[in-house]
């Protein structure tokens, strides 16, 4: 039985279309209240691609200016140049809600005497500050970040990581992301996978494939008892 969890942050644990959809709820949101839904998918997007890019052409910036940069870009797409908006959501970024099943999810596996970890591009103090206003402080035995090898998934330096903090084996190792792209690295790496596909969206043609794949982590517990 897998002993050791690790978890991706953006997207598995942390929903990253909060912080658009929060503040288009908000007062005075005007365009916001329409467009979030694109401008949210464009910043992920984004973000994702600067991460890509940055890291074959040996540029490494940590993960929250790579956040920022993003958000220009969509903002800029988007016609929504505005200082205060900007500002918004970034605080709202640094504080994203998780998913719903989350908590109560990582809770039950922690009462199995599993270890539980976070493998993220996340920056040391995102990582932080997400960890602590969902209110999951103590759960993580550890949460690693790429700043410590300056280089985004799904470099195998960041897979590394892993091993060389807890001391396992790939294959000891259960790895768990809702990103295609990520579950396929970390299935050619060597882990354990499960995709957890929130979008139902097509499995991405890669050099690895997923264990197994999942709506939400709302399985997990059983499954990971049951390995």
């Amino acid at each position: 039985m897998a002993k050791l969890a690790v978890f991706d942050a953006y997207g598995t644990l942390f929903d990253v279309d909060a912080a658009a959809r929060m503040a288009a709820t908000e007062p005075g949101a005007g365009a916001l209240a329409q467009h979030w839904p694109r401008l949210s998918a464009d910043w992920r997007r984004k973000q994702l691609e600067y991460t890509w890019l940055r890291s074959l052409a040996g540029a490494y910036a940590d993960f929250w200016q790579v956040t920022q940069d993003a958000l220009d870009w969509s903002l800029d797409a988007a016609g929504l140049e505005d200082a205060a908006l900007r500002a918004r959501l970034l605080d709202l970024y640094r504080r994203l809600a998780t998913f719903e099943e989350v908590p109560e999810v990582l809770r039950a596996m922690q009462a199995k005497g599993i270890r539980l970890a976070i493998l993220s591009n996340g920056s040391r103090d995102m990582l932080a500050e997400a960890v602590a206003s969902a209110g999951l402080e103590g759960v993580f035995d550890a949460v690693l970040s790429v700043d410590e090898v300056g280089v985004f998934k799904p470099a195998p330096a960041v897979y590394d990581m892993v091993g060389a903090r807890f001391g396992t084996a790939p294959a000891d190792v259960l790895f768990v992301s809702s990103n295609g792209w990520d579950i396929c690295s970390g299935a050619a790496y060597g882990f354990r996978t499960l995709w957890v596909n929130r979008a139902g969206a097509p499995m991405d043609r890669l050099h690895g494939a997923p264990n197994a794949e999942a709506r939400d982590l709302r399985a997990l517990p059983d499954m990971i008892g049951g390995a």
